[in-house]
């Protein structure tokens, strides 16, 4: 059996999140789904398998039906596919943030950087003047980036602020283009960047994910895997498993 994996966000207010948690819990496992999902009053963020059936019935579900009431109408979606159950079990989990980058002042719901679909991404790269950020986690980065990408080196997203209050200057670093797994991590960053008055931020739309599902591997700047938060560990090009060829790492 294949597994269907869905990889999703979306930043919008979520003033009942905590009322949310039982019966979404209660949905995913009366479909037989596992992984987990995120709930923030900043909105949602999660990575679930189940079968085909099981997981689009979840996406209708959170996109059309009466739970989040019409809520997530614009919900970032990623699909894989896994060849055994990459989930041990089903988590419903209550957040501060939905990913944490500890400035309570950022709201992505508000204001985030310009959005380069993953088929513009190449010719942005070749822009003069870009400086390239790989904005996930130093473990992550070893496993694969982008061909000239800086490298925060940075163990946990909130160390992000320090490293841009530390290495970057708005007044020099006119242009900055940016990438993360699937692109909830750059919406942060983005806005953040930007209230530090940088003047244009770029950020790769469904990040390195939605790069690697639509970008043919002969026209690829990747390289290397991309590390998921599951037991596949890295997926490439085509969103295919790299299981075994990879080490893996806790989340």
């Amino acid at each position: 059996m294949t597994y269907k994996v869905a990889a999703l966000y979306q930043f919008v207010p979520l003033p009942d999140f905590r009322e949310l948690k039982d019966p979404l819990h209660k949905l995913c496992l009366d479909l037989g789904i596992k992984g987990t999902l995120l709930l923030a009053h900043e909105g949602i963020n999660g990575t679930v398998a189940g079968d085909d059936e099981a997981i689009d019935a979840l996406v209708a579900e959170l996109q059309e039906g009466m739970l989040f009431k019409g809520r997530l109408d614009n919900l970032e979606l990623k699909f894989s596919t896994a060849a055994e159950m990459p989930f041990k079990r089903m988590k419903v989990r209550l957040k501060k943030e939905i990913v944490t980058l500890g400035d309570p002042q950022t709201d992505p719901s508000r204001r985030v950087g310009t959005y380069v679909t993953a088929a513009e991404w190449n010719r942005l790269l070749d822009e003069p003047g870009i400086v390239l950020l790989d904005t996930r986690n130093d473990f992550e980065v070893e496993m694969g980036t982008f061909e000239g990408a800086v490298d925060p080196r940075i163990s946990r997203f909130g160390e992000f602020k320090d490293f841009v209050k530390n290495e970057l200057d708005p007044a020099k670093h006119k242009k900055v283009a940016m990438f993360c797994t699937g692109g909830i991590r750059c919406e942060k960053a983005s806005s953040y960047m930007l209230a530090q008055g940088f003047e244009e931020v770029f950020h790769l739309k469904g990040g390195i994910l939605k790069y690697l599902e639509e970008v043919s591997e002969a026209e690829s700047r990747w390289n290397g895997g991309c590390f998921v938060f599951d037991e596949r560990v890295a997926l490439g090009h085509g969103l295919l498993e790299q299981r075994g060829e990879i080490g893996s790492s806790d989340e």
